[in-house]
């Protein structure tokens, strides 16, 4: 039977671990997706550097455009990030009839609705495991793996930068400015580190898992997104003494009153196993009404992990080449006809647990003035720490853990307690969140 035929946009690292995996287990592919499957023209910037890359066997070219043109590629891998000419590039290799891989998140989370009409109409596929979780096959738990559940919730590491900051903070005891530039020494973070500290790469991940799971558009303006930059080494040590580590999740639930899609740092319980997961690792806990919570864990980026991924996409599509499209599995799991509109649930509503860390002056009465407050606004104290200030100071710690409660009141209890005159800086608060499988 004639090879598949793929045309690589983008011969970078994951580019290049793409060639390497589908070179090295080339045999092995073949056997499982009952035909072969075979870069035949590769699209980089630097011709000279892709060369040494994919060897003599493969034709390159510099306009990415030729190669989405070309009537002999049966499948387009994307690869370049971004969302500027990636998304003209693959709206092209759409409407040429070509089937799409793609590792961009970035992409989907802002024009996937758009993108996967476009397939639809034209019968294509556009599969894309590689965009979340790297080498951790969560996309096909999640379209194929769990379609028997009403999944009720999500919760994950999706981004091993983050992860690994956290870590060495915990670890070394070093501080988020030292670890950061140790980060990107090491390769985990970009000299702009911007959209992993931020949480916005962890947001694009998200909204992603989310369309899948319940079966929505993708909407990732509303994901509410909170980075680690303003955590310290002191609520990392706190959070320890409380029984609990600090991640940045990103969290998307099912309640009466819509979908949760949200992305914070956020202190889980040390004995719960996604507590455990450190470094670059990633590690997502998806909780089915039928099949309980199960844990998904692994590489999170990476050339061959990644790579991992997108040549997984290359077998089911080349399996699936000459099916029906009306017998495809659905882009976003769900049938595009029956996406729902359930609203997405605003962050002041949300219900959640939460750490307040407190810097007051050490003063009579301080206490009391700040539980009076909380007890207003119906949020109750479940644990409490302060210590005597070293001799000389006359500032002091303050933290807490709270029972259940509404965001909106958590903010107007931290507006009107940071309106104390006692208070000597902002309020730290950090939500806290189970995963217990409830």
């Amino acid at each position: 039977m004639k090879p598949i035929q793929v045309g690589l946009l983008g011969i970078g690292t994951v580019g290049g671990g793409t060639f390497s995996v589908l070179r090295r287990n080339r045999e092995e592919i073949s056997r499982r997706a009952g035909r072969e499957i075979v870069v035949t023209v590769g699209a980089a910037r630097n011709l000279d550097r892709a060369r040494k890359v994919v060897g003599p066997e493969v034709s390159l070219v510099s306009d990415p455009f030729e190669l989405v043109r070309s009537t002999d590629i049966d499948i387009v891998v994307e690869l370049i990030g971004g969302t500027g000419v990636a998304k003209d590039l693959v709206l092209a290799a759409i409407e040429a009839g070509k089937h799409v891989v793609t590792a961009n998140k970035a992409l989907l989370a802002n024009h996937g609705n758009e993108i996967f009409r476009a397939a639809q109409r034209k019968g294509v596929m556009v599969a894309f495991e590689a965009a979340v979780g790297g080498g951790v096959p969560i996309i096909k738990a999640l379209r194929e793996g769990l379609t028997a559940n009403r999944i009720e919730w999500i919760g994950g590491i999706i981004n091993g930068t983050t992860n690994f900051i956290l870590s060495e903070m915990r670890d070394k005891g070093a501080g988020f400015d030292e670890v950061l530039q140790e980060a990107q020494r090491l390769g985990y973070a970009e000299a702009d580190p911007t959209f992993d500290i931020e949480g916005i790469d962890a947001a694009h991940k998200l909204t992603i898992m989310a369309a899948l799971a319940f079966g929505i558009p993708m909407q990732f303006d509303k994901v509410y997104t909170e980075g680690i930059s303003k955590l310290t080494l002191e609520d990392i040590r706190y959070a320890e003494e409380f029984g609990y580590r600090i991640k940045l999740l990103g969290i998307t639930k099912r309640t009466s009153g819509g979908i949760e899609l949200r992305v914070h740092p956020t202190l889980i319980p040390r004995r719960r196993l996604i507590a455990n997961v450190e470094g670059a690792m990633n590690a997502i806990v998806v909780k089915g009404d039928a099949v309980g919570p199960t844990l998904y864990y692994g590489a999170g980026a990476g050339a061959e992990p990644t790579a991992s991924a997108v040549v997984a996409d290359l077998v089911d599509v080349t399996r699936m080449h000459t099916a029906d499209p009306q017998h495809r599995v659905p882009h976003l799991a769900f049938r595009a006809d029956r996406l729902s509109d359930t609203p997405i649930l605003p962050m002041a509503d949300v219900e959640t647990c939460y750490y307040f860390r407190m810097r007051v002056l050490d003063r009579p009465g301080v206490l009391a003035d700040i539980t009076r407050i909380l007890a207003d606004l119906s949020i109750s104290i479940e644990a409490m720490l302060q210590r005597e200030p070293p001799q000389g100071e006359e500032q002091v710690d303050i933290t807490m853990l709270t029972h259940r409660t509404r965001e909106e009141n958590v903010n107007r209890a931290i507006e009107r307690i940071e309106a104390l005159p006692v208070l000597a800086a902002k309020i730290m608060r950090i939500r806290i969140e189970s995963l217990d499988g409830k």
